[in-house]
């Protein structure tokens, strides 16, 4: 990547046309009406001199459907072919947004995952992509001025040729790692809002649209709560270092000059963001419960009987505190689990009761996690301390605290999470940019 304003297009190289994905959600693609308005966003892009590859989702509420027929077909449905149910959405989404696309004139063609191919492991329903090749989408540019229309979200598994899909909000890995395979100079991700925000805008309703975002802070945002993108789609574009441009799609597209700024939040390296500010985000969670194992035997091997049955069963434990108790003897162990799995982790607890020895098991699904993420806190001593005091001022109780590198996360009663966000956003000058 050469050295360029991050928010132009790249200036790119005497033989070459400059490369570009674009991305677009259910909600992008909708109707026909908005995929021909789709298609207005990419004929723009085309006449600009892009040489584009478009990555579609299938229509909001198509997978829903697919994946519901799959749960009423039978309970304990075979994966391989959930997968080749569900993958259809897609399908029909690159070959109607190829077909307007020709309609207006512009050469292009659908491909679908295992016809390039993606390669992905055999984890159906959650598969990881392998490779991309890219090969054939370059030579059609090159030689035809093809724009690839290709259905996000699906793969194929090489040693069976099975078709795989990636888990929801998988369309958004599949244009990353597209654009790693070809070379793009930026992954566009159109979606129904114009960029990432300080906070949710609608707890905080002066949350500021960033400009710019490093990929670790927009994967501390994704994985805390943040729904803008999908964590692995992140991963993706930090290890290739594809620079993810979130945009909106509904911004008229004879509105956009692709020579000019627009609006939106470009995720890339920390060392494209000259005014880095200590803290750059806050993202709640309030899909979080909390157990309580009360007088435990305080000796070596507890730790590994209680969390070594909750990872066999899948179960992901986050924040965890211990307090040893005033005898000395034992201790009270507190830790928080996604809410979903609040009942199957008491269970799991409850069974490994006599491995374990404790006396009492607590729970409550009443909680909320609240995190303050930003990659200057790296340099800035204090950060926490002056939220903890903060919220202390707000009679707001921490319940658990956990820290890293460019973040750190509260547990909190869920009833206070938009009086804690609110708190911390002013805290730090959030709205003002």
């Amino acid at each position: 990547m050469g050295m360029y304003s991050p928010l132009l297009p790249s200036p790119g190289t005497s033989n070459l046309m400059p490369r570009l994905v674009m991305k677009f959600g259910g909600t992008s693609v909708a109707d026909l009406d908005r995929i021909r308005n789709v298609a207005r966003h990419v004929k723009r892009e085309v006449d600009a001199g892009y040489d584009v590859a478009v990555v579609v989702s299938a229509m909001s509420g198509v997978t829903n459907q697919l994946v519901a027929w799959c749960k009423d077909a039978s309970a304990m449905h075979d994966a391989r072919e959930y997968d080749a149910v569900v993958a259809t959405g897609e399908q029909v989404t690159s070959g109607l947004l190829a077909i307007v696309l020709q309609g207006m004139g512009v050469n292009a063609r659908s491909w679908q995952g295992w016809q390039l191919p993606i390669l992905t492991d055999g984890a159906h329903a959650s598969a990881r992509i392998q490779d991309v090749n890219g090969a054939e989408l370059i030579k059609r540019f090159d030689e035809l001025k093809q724009v690839a229309v290709i259905a996000g979200f699906q793969g194929k598994h090489e040693a069976t040729g099975r078709i795989t899909t990636l888990g929801r909000g998988g369309s958004d890995t599949s244009a990353v790692a597209m654009a790693a395979a070809i070379g793009a100079e930026r992954c566009d991700i159109y979606t129904d809002v114009d960029g990432v925000y300080t906070t949710d805008p609608r707890v905080v309703p002066n949350a500021r649209r960033l400009n710019k975002i490093a990929y670790e802070e927009m994967l501390e945002l994704a994985s805390l709560g943040a729904k803008v993108m999908q964590v692995r789609s992140v991963e993706l574009g930090m290890l290739r270092n594809v620079r993810i441009f979130v945009r909106s799609s509904f911004v008229k597209p004879e509105d956009i000059d692709p020579k000019a700024n627009f609006i939106g939040t470009l995720i890339c390296d920390e060392s494209e963001i000259m005014e880095q500010q200590t803290v750059t985000g806050i993202a709640f969670s309030k899909d979080e419960a909390q157990i309580s194992i009360r007088r435990v035997q305080d000796k070596p091997g507890v730790a590994a009987a209680i969390f070594g049955p909750l990872a066999d069963a899948s179960i992901n434990v986050d924040m965890i505190v211990q307090n040893v108790t005033a005898d000395g003897a034992t201790t009270d162990l507190t830790f928080t689990v996604p809410s979903a799995d609040y009942e199957r982790a008491r269970v799991v607890i409850e069974k490994a009761k006599s491995t374990i020895g404790y006396e009492r098991l607590d729970g409550a699904t009443d909680v909320a996690k609240v995190s303050v993420i930003g990659i200057g806190m790296r340099s800035h001593a204090g950060v926490a301390a002056e939220a903890f005091k903060a919220l202390a001022e707000q009679k707001i109780n921490i319940l658990a605290i956990t820290t890293s590198e460019i973040k750190f996360s509260v547990l909190i009663n869920g009833s206070q999470t938009d009086q804690a966000v609110r708190t911390l956003h002013a805290l730090y000058g959030l709205d003002k940019g």
